[in-house]
């Protein structure tokens, strides 16, 4: 199921210009997505265009290839599920009862719920570790925990495609945490999760694309690598950062290290895709695997990208029951960085790359 946004034009009553100008960009299955920008940009609003709730001045959203607003609700709310910012409520749901109107649009509104219905309930509080809350009223539990019921709500729907506003907020490490795991698992799973957020670290580690807004309704739409970059973070939050990298006994991580407020950023003038470095380097990527059955998935990345590698070599080492792949590419670094992240990201998978300190002669 693909999600798209053709030509999308947005500004709100009494305002002169666009908020959201001349959107373009489609979701794929299992697509993670990520949408940045500086408060004031648009992020929500954009959300909520997608989803229909505004309706854009000019352009449409599509669900493979059919206007969204066109779609009957009950059949729309089936195939996507969208999470709001968790507000406090004073609704007299339980937060079992909650997370059951989640499953609303698999039985009719004067049918029960049926005894599978309630078994898929209780396994994602369980998996959202609510079990605790089941019988507290809505009212009664704290903002992240809300946040937490809101998001179970939407995941009993078993949705096709995932939509969450700023699901971090309010959450401790912990759940942050466990949130960030259950989009890449359902993205592994060929989920497509689509989500607002303010960290740029979690963009880098988790989504293979982002979208950057500016408050000029400028954006870019690409692969993360590609799009949070040191210089797109200065250019749209005024703010210099570097990344850099945190290694962990399973892979290598990136991290985006704020350091001061710049002068004279322009937040609304984005690096064109002209401007990305293309400067080629030449790597070694490692990879070992205790996992047979991920070898398919690492041979389709490196078949998507041949053209960059100039060689190969692979190692089974049975006393230890794990595969060691090398491979060499000479290509751009977002290239290389690009492919060590989505290599991370597979199931019993740790990738590191050595680069190259020779200088090339052009």
């Amino acid at each position: 199921m693909i999600l798209s946004v053709e030509n999308g034009c947005f500004s709100y009553k009494h305002s002169k210009d666009n908020l959201l100008e001349n959107i373009n960009f489609s979701v794929e299955p299992g697509d993670l997505v990520a949408i940045l920008g500086p408060n004031g940009a648009g992020k929500t609003t954009l959300l909520r265009c997608i989803m229909g709730f505004l309706k854009w001045n000019s352009g449409k959203s599509t669900l493979d290839g059919e206007n969204i607003r066109d779609i009957p609700h009950k059949k729309l709310w089936k195939d996507i599920a969208y999470v709001p910012q968790a507000k406090s409520t004073v609704a007299a749901y339980t937060v079992e009862e909650m997370v059951l109107l989640g499953r609303s649009s698999h039985f009719s509104m004067l049918s029960l719920p049926k005894e599978q219905d309630l078994e898929i309930v209780h396994k994602v509080m369980d998996e959202m570790n609510l079990t605790k809350f089941a019988h507290k009223k809505c009212s009664q539990i704290s903002g992240g925990e809300l946040q937490m019921v809101l998001i179970a709500r939407a995941l009993v729907s078993e949705p096709k495609i995932l939509i969450l506003d700023e699901p971090e907020s309010n959450l401790d490490f912990k759940n942050q945490l466990l949130i960030l795991d259950t989009m890449t698992k359902l993205s592994n799973q060929g989920i497509s999760c689509i989500f607002n957020t303010h960290y740029p670290t979690h963009a880098l580690q988790r989504a293979n694309k982002s979208f950057l807004l500016s408050k000029s309704g400028k954006y870019l739409f690409g692969e993360t690598r590609e799009v949070i970059t040191e210089k797109n973070i200065e250019r749209a939050f005024g703010v210099k950062a570097v990344i850099g990298e945190i290694e962990t006994p399973n892979n290598i991580l990136k991290d985006v290290i704020p350091l001061k407020i710049t002068k004279n950023s322009d937040i609304d003038i984005l690096l064109n895709r002209d401007e990305i470095s293309t400067e080629r380097k030449v790597a070694v990527v490692s990879i070992i695997t205790d996992h047979s059955d991920v070898s398919e998935k690492i041979n389709k990345l490196l078949s998507k990208n041949k053209k960059y590698i100039i060689g190969r070599m692979g190692m089974p080492y049975e006393d230890r029951g794990i595969s060691i792949i090398n491979v060499t590419l000479d290509a751009p670094e977002y290239v290389i960085q690009t492919l060590v992240s989505q290599l991370n990201f597979l199931q019993g998978v740790s990738v590191k790359a050595i680069y190259s300190q020779v200088e090339f002669k052009k």
